[in-house]
């Protein structure tokens, strides 16, 4: 059986709901991390702060961001680039500080 075209607006609505609920949780979350790191006490541009989340989306990614294995404690992995490494690249319609 087929769905009505109102019923996929509606499964659509909800859908966008539960995003933006999960999407503010991980806001939320992130943001309770960073503070606590004490991002929230240095003077950082937000274009050089989004650069330095990309960074570690990427570090993450290549795996390089997990724990040290437990047994010698000496850390194998290889080192991140210092943060705003590359500050060549900037984040898309970025228009400056907010």
């Amino acid at each position: 059986m087929k769905k009505t075209s109102a019923r996929i607006r509606e499964d659509l609505a909800r859908l966008h709901e539960q995003l933006k609920r999960a999407e503010t949780r991980d806001a939320e979350r992130i943001g309770r991390i960073a503070l606590k790191a004490g991002l929230g006490e240095i003077d950082i541009t937000e274009g050089d702060l989004h650069l330095a989340f990309e960074e570690l989306v990427t570090r993450f990614q290549q795996g390089r961001g997990k724990a040290v294995e437990k047994g010698d404690g000496v850390d194998s992995r290889p080192a991140a680039p210092p943060i705003g490494a590359h500050t060549t690249l900037s984040p898309a319609g970025q228009t400056g500080e907010a």
